[in-house]
């Protein structure tokens, strides 16, 4: 039944992740429901999305034809976040973050919201320094924890110019992706991974992985842009309670 569960709770993962940027905030508590303590938790997790991201690029091949290179790029300043992030998370108390990460959820939800992608224009020149720096922030968040960091990836991705909100999910997927990679490379060496529960999720991320950017693709770019806007907006009151109460 564990087994069960957990490749569910990974598929719904990966579902939710790719479409919302919302992955950790499936898989987490399930791999806490089954008994893992927190920091075992976070770094299977973690482990785990690398399947996710695997997936999630297999389905946004479309959308990242003729974009590879400025993608790459992005995902080598995110992988430096990352291998920062994914240190702290072992060398310092796992609630670090936890008072600052609703407001920048919150923020980055009704950037969201207001902003509609699909008359974004295409980017054409490299990124400032200030997009740099939030991206490297952000993959710092990614491999600490990462819950809703998809949502704060998304925002600032939209902001400077990928596309439609399908495209930026897909710049996303691998940008983010990185981050949680070196990661977990980290985790894979130094971290306590429970591998028995590793598995099952990771096979469920890559499914739901693999089908997420089929849905983006799909849906109405308006509807779903709201969706995950007003998803994160919820996701940052839940976490303002939690951590101011």
């Amino acid at each position: 039944m564990t087994f069960v569960l957990l490749l569910v709770a990974g598929f719904g993962a990966g579902l939710t992740g790719t479409i919302a940027g919302l992955a950790s905030l499936v898989s987490y508590p399930a791999l806490l429901a089954v008994g893992l303590p927190p920091l075992s938790a976070n770094v299977t997790n973690t482990v785990a999305l690398l399947f996710n991201s695997f997936g999630a690029l297999l389905g946004s091949r479309p959308e990242l034809e003729g974009h590879w290179r400025r993608a790459l790029e992005l995902a080598g300043v995110s992988t430096l976040g990352g291998a920062v992030g994914g240190a702290l998370l072992l060398w310092t108390p796992s609630a670090a973050f936890e008072k600052i990460v609703p407001f920048l959820i919150a923020s980055a939800s009704v950037a969201i919201l207001v902003r509609r992608p699909g008359e974004v224009r295409e980017l054409e020149q490299r990124p400032g320094w200030p997009t740099l720096l939030a991206i490297f922030l952000i993959g710092i968040y990614g491999g600490y924890f990462g819950a809703a960091a998809g949502v704060l990836m998304l925002a600032v991705l939209l902001a400077i110019g990928t596309g439609t909100l399908a495209r930026a999910g897909a710049y996303r997927n691998l940008v983010l992706g990185a981050a949680n990679a070196i990661a977990a490379v980290g985790f894979v060496v130094f971290g306590p991974v429970v591998w028995s529960a590793a598995l099952p999720l990771a096979v469920g991320f890559f499914v739901g992985g693999r089908l997420g950017p089929v849905v983006v693709r799909h849906s109405p770019a308006d509807a779903l842009r709201v969706v995950i806007a007003l998803a994160g907006i919820g996701l940052a009151v839940y976490l303002g309670l939690d951590a101011y109460s």
